[in-house]
């Protein structure tokens, strides 16, 4: 972009004012086309099914289905495969949604649970069902964990979806939910049914697809949007932690960072947690602890952050109580 700036402001204007200068009606012609073509695009576009941002392949596995509350969650009863750096990956939701190990071994609500909210970092994109961070906790611990977490989601999905399905489980021990500030931009997404100040559920905004395709290819936020995001997400992480309690679990947020926390980062994540006295783990891992060509954390990351979580769930179930 800065390339292309200095190319406009320096080659490209001058090249445009001797064009305009010498002939008019040309530039006057070229203004028209564009403009035309414009409203070309926007009436094409609008015969065109657009997803929201997180969403954009009907095809990318694990399979997605449209929700009208949450917008989309995954297809249950199925097992998709994928290729990801040299490996076919196995997914597998059960009938309830969760990701599990096979279809035939679903998550049993009568159990002692441990619940995780997120997105494809705690649903484990990239690894096998043994390497995801809730699998290796469980293991851990020797407790059942389910897996609410689905590909795309905001803290406020996360937290919708944890609404609906933790009153199905009977015993719920623990619930650990994740807050990344490289995700946030997630929060101000309004492409996808949403919950806005006060935790008040918004369907999703139907905005000019020009403007949606031109958001998705520069992301910016207006400062009014991002000071929205910062209140509903401060709200939506409360809430987490008030639901799970109220159902006798214990709540756990657990902040990532991958890698040197630059300082926009660092202002964030204190003007959302700090500033607002909400408690948190933060769980600092190597920047190359990455999958190949992809940015999700490989096993050896996954591996570092459910030791992290094991650690700090152990403390707190010991004050509690034991695991009934």
């Amino acid at each position: 972009m800065a390339v292309l700036g200095t190319w406009l402001a320096f080659v490209g204007r001058r090249r445009v004012g001797r064009f305009t200068a010498r002939t008019p009606e040309g530039a006057l012609r070229s203004v028209m086309a564009v403009v035309v073509a414009l409203g070309a695009s926007e009436l094409v576009l609008n015969r065109v099914h657009l997803r929201p941002v997180e969403w954009l392949s009907a095809d990318d596995e694990p399979r997605r289905q449209l929700d009208p509350r949450l917008g989309w969650t995954w297809v249950p009863e199925r097992t998709g495969h994928k290729r990801i750096g040299g490996r076919i990956i196995d997914y597998s939701i059960d009938p309830a949604g969760y990701r599990v190990s096979r279809i035939d071994k679903p998550v049993d609500p009568e159990r002692p649970t441990i619940l995780f909210t997120g997105e494809s970092v705690m649903f484990g994109e990239g690894l096998t069902y043994e390497e995801s961070i809730p699998a290796q906790v469980g293991a851990m611990m020797g407790v059942q964990t389910a897996n609410l977490a689905v590909h795309g989601y905001g803290n406020d999905q996360a937290y919708l979806r944890l609404q609906t399905e933790l009153p199905h489980f009977r015993r719920p021990v623990a619930v650990v939910s994740l807050f990344m500030t490289a995700l946030f931009g997630r929060n101000l997404d309004q492409d996808r049914p949403h919950l806005g100040p006060g935790l008040v559920w918004l369907p999703a905004e139907q905005r000019s697809r020009l403007s949606s395709l031109a958001k998705l290819l520069v992301p910016y936020r207006a400062d009014t949007t991002v000071e929205r995001g910062v209140t509903v997400t401060r709200e939506v992480l409360r809430a987490t932690s008030e639901l799970a309690r109220a159902h006798g679990a214990t709540p756990l947020l657990v902040v990532l960072q991958f890698g040197h926390e630059a300082q926009p980062e660092q202002k964030l994540r204190r003007r959302i947690l700090d500033n607002a006295s909400i408690p948190y783990v933060l769980v600092e891992i190597d920047s190359s602890w990455r999958l190949p060509w992809d940015r999700h954390p490989n096993a050896r990351a996954a591996r570092a952050i459910a030791i992290a979580i094991e650690s700090e769930l152990r403390g707190r179930l010991t004050i509690a109580g034991p695991i009934k």
